[in-house]
């Protein structure tokens, strides 16, 4: 066979025999081409094999592959050099948000504690689903792993595309999943936490007597608009039509550091999530009133305020800025506390309350879904299917006593 069979480590008289004593591998020399560079003959090496049928096996295959045009001559980038790179053209692609780009970075970090300083041809399926597993014993979330995973697949998938590897080790792996058990299954688990009509009520109220500067307001907004955090912090003033009723989400703020002034608006959630929200006159009338407060405030703090038209400015120490959502879940918290409410609920559960509210309230699914910007949801329709089955159990009875009436 075309080629050169070898030991390079046997310290024994095995090293020209099948038979060796010291433990030594084989390893294979085959010429690949010519260097375009220098003309000289470009040569490809590998060892590791534990006979020499092994290795003349593994250089025949080479050659086979060389002969057919599909000959990748691996590169030796670990995986930490290869991910940078990788990431440096994703955040540059143009074509993703700046916290997508963040939680890419997340999920890399994540790799690099266990396999970064692996040379990427190198990492087999085996060790890439023992990763995985890893993560699950470790605690992680299933949806954080299935993150990581959909990283580590695109990164694979852009080696292999660029002939870095010709073997992909994300191929076949599998997300580990928890088993529920009965008990668990039978309780529903899956179901958010969500506030019944009085406990929100009770809420809104605690916050018009009790809360902190602009409460009453952004609890109002969350409440009755069912809008994201991050769409709240974002509502300038003119998003809102007064005369319409209507609030129009265009944007969200992204502020992952909590850092007042470093702020950054962003594009929504989803194509769906630009939408126009109707709102009651009730709601109207306080924003109306919110806004007479701000102008004060504005024009007496017109030298050092943030003027760009924010609804839920802060008032303090940067006037002007958007409000963050840590400022608003902390908030909250206070207020769930007074009104001895459970205070593992979030700004998020006034959203899965707006779904069950108008679900209670006999709006339609589709519209719930349009009013909340989703495209498809499990969770709303989770709650949907939870808050409307006493409703279907009793069309099914109606039907039942129609029908035994004749």
């Amino acid at each position: 066979m075309q080629g050169h069979f070898y030991k390079p480590n046997c310290k024994c008289e095995g090293k020209k025999t099948k038979k060796c004593s010291c433990g030594a591998t084989w390893s294979y020399i085959i010429d690949v081409g010519i260097n375009p560079a220098t003309g000289k003959r470009k040569q490809r090496k590998k060892g590791g094999f534990k006979t020499k049928d092994e290795a003349q096996t593994a250089a025949a295959l080479a050659l086979s592959e060389l002969a057919q045009g599909v000959f990748v001559e691996e590169k030796k980038d670990t995986f930490e050099q290869f991910a940078e790179e990788w990431l440096t053209g994703y955040k540059n692609s143009g074509r993703v948000k700046i916290s997508t780009v963040n939680i890419r970075r997340y999920e890399i970090d994540c790799f690099l504690k266990h396999i970064g300083k692996a040379k990427l041809k190198d990492i087999t399926k085996r060790q890439y689903q023992s990763f995985l597993n890893d993560l699950h014993k470790q605690g992680h979330a299933i949806s954080t792993i299935r993150g990581v995973h959909n990283t580590g697949q695109m990164i694979f998938r852009k080696a292999i595309e660029m002939d870095v590897i010709k073997n992909d080790p994300t191929k076949y792996a599998v997300v580990p999943q928890v088993q529920k058990t009965v008990a668990e299954l039978e309780q529903n688990t899956e179901m958010p936490n969500y506030l019944e009509k009085e406990e929100l009520a009770l809420l809104i109220d605690t916050a018009k007597q009790y809360g902190r500067d602009r409460d009453y307001i952004i609890f109002l907004t969350l409440a009755y608009t069912g809008m994201r955090v991050g769409e709240l912090c974002a509502l300038k003033w003119s998003d809102i039509d007064f005369e319409e009723q209507t609030i129009s989400i265009t944007k969200t703020c992204y502020n992952p550091n909590n850092n007042t002034r470093k702020y950054i608006l962003l594009t929504p959630k989803t194509k769906k999530s630009i939408r126009t929200i109707d709102t009651d006159r009730l709601l109207v009338n306080e924003l109306k009133i919110h806004q007479v407060v701000q102008n004060r405030l504005k024009m007496l703090r017109r030298d050092i305020y943030h003027d760009e038209g924010f609804v839920f400015a802060q008032t303090n120490r940067y006037p002007g800025c958007p409000a963050y959502i840590k400022l608003i879940e902390i908030r909250m918290r206070r207020l769930l506390r007074l009104s001895k409410l459970d205070t593992s609920l979030t700004p998020h559960s006034l959203r899965h309350t707006h779904t069950s509210l108008l679900a209670e309230a006999g709006v339609s699914l589709e519209q719930i879904m349009h009013r909340l910007g989703h495209s498809d949801d499990a969770t709303t329709k989770n709650i949907y299917l939870h808050i409307t089955k006493p409703k279907r159990k009793e069309a099914s009875q109606k039907f039942a006593e129609l029908m035994r009436g004749i």
